[in-house]
């Protein structure tokens, strides 16, 4: 029998290195560099990334993640074109163009797709929360359903997809943003009592912290709600229910009584928020009562947009798998009436039957390993996003 081995010590991730050197790839890529190399052959090939369809019969979805590609591609002799970060997108539309001997770039393909999958299915869920949301606040609070690896990643993506606040001090720090929270039960648990825990919190942070309590971890909360505001009066800024499926029974009136309640005694400054199980279905309903959420598990472990990467030209001739459309394509959007056609790159860019100027969405990211154009900040990507919401359903 063989020894066993040393456990590993450390987290199960990948680093950098690994990943932009191709290591963090299906073991069939390499196999077939191996083959092509020793028939001694290889192509300049044209790629695309695109979906046929995606999650939950969304009708759009938003891509995230193109900052991380550039960066995966930086130094790679190849050319990217790429729709801009926070895009809207459709089913059946190439979000990015890789052009380059297939040898230069094919072992990254794992890779490429693992960042805008992910990143754009997380961008998507926030951007349909914040659509059901409307003018309500959007916490994410999903870094504890993903590995700790993934969580700056996870609260960047849910931020430029619509989310007001994340809840993780790294991602925070990283965004530029003070993170956003209440106390958790944990602190009401060892300190006894919901007013004492509350009291203590106002006692201990900075008057700039909002004083957010939790209010369901021992008693009624109506009740518990009315004895933080005795104590608390003016400075408090919200009250948080996360009740447990349990005993949460209709989460809707349970917010409506508290309303009433602090209304009837004049404190109707006093925010509601709610967590625990919310997608944008359950924020439509409660959006009647609710000040807020704090989404966690659906926007964390939101569904991957299923991209893929195709071949559609090998040295300048299109051709490209049964199932494919071939060739080259741009993506032009009109600027008037946003109607959105898939084309032939060779196509002239003539205006749309409305008359209004159309434009590709398909720009320069990578020119022979080099990026080639300014990367948005995230806020810009963010404002950019929560405008196309505003002509957008979740149906």
């Amino acid at each position: 029998m063989s020894p066993s081995k040393e456990p590993r010590k450390g987290f199960f991730v990948a680093d950098e290195g690994a990943i932009r050197s191709g290591q963090v790839t299906d073991v069939y890529f390499p196999r077939a560099l191996q083959v092509l190399a020793h028939e001694k052959t290889d192509a300049r090939v044209t790629a695309e990334v695109r979906t046929t369809s995606l999650p939950g019969g969304y009708p759009w979805a938003i891509l995230a993640g193109v900052e991380e590609l550039a960066h995966l591609f930086q130094g790679c002799p190849v050319d990217v074109d790429c729709y801009p970060e926070g895009s809207l997108f459709y089913p059946g539309e190439p979000v990015t163009v890789i052009r380059g001997r297939y040898s230069q770039f094919g072992v990254l393909e794992t890779a490429l797709l693992g960042l805008l999958c992910q990143a754009s299915g997380v961008a998507t869920k926030a951007a349909r929360c914040k659509k059901a949301a409307g003018n309500h606040v959007v916490m994410n609070f999903g870094a504890r359903r993903m590995h700790p690896a993934l969580a700056p990643m996870i609260d960047r993506c849910a931020y430029l997809g619509g989310c007001d606040s994340v809840a993780v001090v790294e991602s925070a720090r990283m965004l530029g943003l003070e993170p956003a929270g209440t106390i958790p039960h944990a602190l009401v648990l060892l300190l006894g009592d919901t007013v004492r825990a509350a009291q203590a919190f106002d006692h201990a942070m900075d008057s700039r912290v909002p004083r957010i309590v939790l209010i369901d971890t021992f008693g009624d909360e109506k009740f518990e709600t009315l004895r933080i505001v005795q104590a608390l009066g003016e400075r408090l800024s919200a009250v948080r229910l996360d009740t447990p499926s349990s005993r949460r029974g209709d989460m809707l009136e349970m917010l409506r009584e508290v309303r009433w309640e602090l209304d009837l005694r004049g404190f109707s400054q006093v925010k509601l928020l709610v967590s625990g199980g919310l997608d944008e279905v359950e924020i439509q309903r409660l959006n009647p009562h609710a000040d807020g959420y704090g989404v966690g598990t659906a926007i964390s472990n939101a569904p991957v947009i299923n991209f893929s990467l195709d071949i559609v030209e090998i040295d300048g001739q299109p051709l490209a798998k049964k199932g494919k459309r071939s060739g080259a394509k741009k993506v032009l959007v009109c600027q008037r009436c946003g109607l959105r056609q898939v084309v032939p790159k060779t196509s002239e860019l003539t205006p749309c039957s409305c008359g209004g100027p159309r434009e590709d969405q398909l720009q320069p990211l990578i020119k022979a390993g080099e990026i080639a154009r300014d990367l948005p900040t995230v806020e810009a990507i963010r404002e950019s996003v929560l405008g196309n919401l505003e002509k957008l359903t979740l149906e």
